[in-house]
């Protein structure tokens, strides 16, 4: 039977565990201080293109 060569570290392990972890939960939304619609946090708003107050981008209109 296999062996590991070495001990795995407890922030190794934990790091690995985390990432499990997070694929499991669904995303958390903030609400954009632009437009007001719902996004992902830390990211431009695919509604409106701004990002921290500033036009990053302009979105196709539908």
């Amino acid at each position: 039977m296999a062996n590991p060569k070495r001990k795995i570290s407890r922030s190794k392990r934990d790091k690995r565990r985390s990432q499990w972890f997070a694929s499991m939960q669904a995303p958390q939304l903030s609400k954009c201080d632009h437009c007001g619609e719902m996004k992902l946090p830390h990211r431009t708003c695919p509604n409106c293109g701004y990002y921290k107050g500033r036009n990053i981008f302009i979105p196709k209109s539908a």
